[in-house]
């Protein structure tokens, strides 16, 4: 499988603490990784640390074959990575359709498969509210716009940071539809969620962080035959 982002002996530092040790990640070209861990242990550090957002971090950072080892978070979006924090980052005052319209994109590739009328179809909700402002939105509805728009950039590959967190179930059983959907259509994830079988059902293959280090990693089938991995380092 060819490599999309490849980290190496990645360390990151808030003011003098001293969050991530020493960590390789790398994430292949249309696969889906989960990231998992307890509150705290560096998942978001780590996702923030490769797309330029932590300024104190050692190690190297290569992205769609570009150095970006000092990289500004601009620049992983200019090679297709997107990135759907949480917090969610619509912009309130756009109505939906303007929110969608304005990121839309061809991919690095030239592809441009995700359109207005796919991201629609894929979340029809968004269709009842396009003339909606986003602080008209619930909290689901703004979760399921914030990663229509970044998949109308056409990425490479889509970072999901908790994008399931407070949200009612009824939402939360469409949102993993939608990571589903994405999956089968060969886009590239990183999936960070606190339902951790969620999680692995809808990955290929898991990391486990704790306190900021690797401490198991490999294929989401062999993981789950090792529940006492998951008792040991995510307290179920």
């Amino acid at each position: 499988m060819e490599t999309l982002i490849d980290a190496r002996g990645i360390h990151a530092w808030y003011g003098s603490s001293h969050i991530l040790h020493g960590i390789d990640f790398r994430l292949g070209r249309g696969e889906t990784l989960g990231l998992l861990g307890r509150n705290g242990m560096g998942k978001s550090t780590l996702i923030r640390t490769l797309l330029g957002h932590v300024r104190e971090r050692e190690g190297q950072i290569v992205i769609g074959g570009r150095d970006l080892s000092r990289g500004k978070p601009y620049e992983a979006a200019q090679v297709g990575i997107a990135y759907v924090p949480e917090g969610r980052g619509i912009f309130p005052n756009l109505t939906v359709k303007e929110n969608l319209v304005m990121a839309a994109r061809r991919g690095t590739d030239g592809r441009a498969e995700w359109t207005l009328d796919r991201v629609l179809a894929t979340f029809p909700r968004l269709t009842e509210r396009l003339g909606n402002l986003g602080w008209q939105l619930s909290g689901g509805e703004q979760q399921m716009l914030s990663i229509g728009r970044a998949l109308m950039t056409n990425p490479a590959a889509i970072i999901l940071d908790e994008a399931t967190e407070g949200l009612a179930p009824l939402i939360v059983a469409e949102i993993w539809r939608v990571i589903g959907e994405i999956r089968r259509t060969g886009l590239a994830a990183l999936v960070v969620d606190r339902n951790y079988r969620m999680v692995m059902a809808n990955a290929d293959r898991l990391m486990v962080l704790e306190k900021g280090r690797v401490v198991q990693e490999g294929l989401a089938e062999d993981l789950r035959r090792r529940p006492e991995t998951l008792s040991r380092y995510l307290g179920v």
